[in-house]
């Protein structure tokens, strides 16, 4: 079904419902065209597989004017020619030594709700992480597949694709599930990024796995996903509602600017950790980050 009117502003935002219908895990992506205003934002290639040269050399983009299906150039990597080809976004490149390298890609999602009503809520900060990871890393978000906004880039020589569900926070399992599949990706690949009121404001917190703890979104998640529960997730903490306040009044609340700040600080220290997850894996740095971040607020 053809794509109704879109448009993508500054800050990389859908500003109408798409209506996708049922979408198949096999669907092929969308492409549409996002505001100059926020591709201006990127890097200067303007290319949607920025990198080292030589994964920018390995992967293109191929599109009609409904369709777009991106693969390698390589012949080694050449699309299967038929209705259910698939995009492919892993990379193999070869080491100084000769050896081949294979790369899985990552599927990093951000949770929240689409449209301007919801542009800088505390439940929509998953979302602003997924903006800031995409002009670190010079990747335009201006495709629609599965009911979620996509792009697709890399972090050194590892391939990513970079996702914010548009069907609301309640049901965002039905893009992540369908890009999984479709993508190939497994589980210990998918990190979810989304707000954690039981995390001080501005407090960052990497996990490997765990439980939805009440989040309607990473719980939507874990049912698409078979109910599996050990995939990775950066969790942003937005802290707790004040007083007797209502919590769906807090979380569709924008931040103060005192919180702001603290934030945006946040959302700068996530770009390197979620840069040191795909290169290296939970390791001693991830251990460091979660402790310097669980006292960040704590003088001596």
């Amino acid at each position: 079904m053809p794509l109704s009117s879109i448009e993508v502003d500054a800050n990389g935002v859908v500003h109408e419902q798409v209506n996708l219908g049922v979408d198949s895990p096999r669907q092929a992506p969308q492409q549409i065209y996002s505001n100059p205003a926020f591709e201006s934002n990127t890097n200067a290639s303007n290319r949607p597989f920025p990198g080292p040269t030589t994964l920018r050399s390995m992967l293109c983009a191929v599109s009609t004017p409904k369709t777009c299906i991106s693969y390698p150039r390589n012949p080694i990597f050449r699309p299967r020619h038929s209705a259910s080809a698939r995009l492919n976004v892993s990379a193999s490149i070869h080491d100084p030594n000769g050896f081949k390298v294979e790369y899985t890609p990552w599927l990093i999602v951000g949770l929240g709700n689409p449209g301007n009503k919801y542009h800088g809520t505390r439940h929509n900060i998953g979302f602003e992480m997924i903006d800031h990871i995409s002009q670190a890393q010079g990747i335009l978000l201006n495709t629609i597949q599965s009911k979620a906004l996509i792009g697709i880039g890399s972090i050194g020589e590892v391939p990513i694709l970079l996702a914010k569900p548009q069907a609301y926070m309640n049901f965002s399992g039905e893009s992540v599930g369908p890009l999984a599949a479709y993508y190939q990706v497994p589980l210990r690949h998918i990190l979810l990024v989304y707000d954690e009121m039981s995390l001080p404001n501005g407090v960052l917190r990497l996990q490997p796995k765990g439980g939805h703890g009440h989040h309607n979104g990473v719980k939507s998640v874990t049912e698409h996903l078979d109910g599996c529960r050990d995939f990775p997730r950066l969790c942003i903490g937005i802290g707790d509602p004040p007083g007797t306040m209502d919590m769906k009044a807090f979380l569709l609340q924008k931040f103060s600017s005192l919180e702001r700040n603290q934030v945006d600080g946040a959302l700068e220290q996530g770009i390197d950790a979620v840069r040191n997850l795909v290169l290296y894996g939970f390791n001693r740095y991830t251990t460091r980050f979660n402790l310097e971040q669980k006292y960040k607020y704590h003088k001596v």
